[in-house]
């Protein structure tokens, strides 16, 4: 299993789990869902406390991934097999991401 904290405007939104099957989770910080002045990362994945989960990496997730040969460069540069969406983002997402989103790894 991998971890990963959800970052939005730098406060930590929620958690981003994929499991030892392959599957992923994500589910708020409870205190991110109860404050009304904070909201949802993506509209694909609105606040509530309910976990959210999928065998795949979430589409909002995977929309922030690279392609092409960006994808082949980072992964080539940091031996990431390309099919290892969540070691892919979590390379790329921790400081430089487009909009409001950073994935920072967890250890476990």
């Amino acid at each position: 299993m991998r971890k990963a904290k959800v970052l939005f405007k730098n406060e930590e939104a929620g958690i981003l789990i994929q499991h030892d099957d392959g599957s992923f989770s994500f589910r708020y910080h409870e205190d991110w869902v109860a404050n009304t002045g904070r909201q949802s990362i993506s509209l694909t994945l609105p606040k509530t406390e309910k976990e959210f989960h999928s065998k795949y990496l979430f589409p909002f997730f995977y929309n922030m991934l690279p392609e092409g040969s960006n994808k082949q460069v980072v992964c080539k540069l940091n031996r990431i097999d390309r099919e290892d969406y969540f070691g892919l983002l979590i390379t790329t997402a921790k400081n430089d991401s487009i909009g409001a989103i950073r994935i920072i790894k967890l250890e476990n």
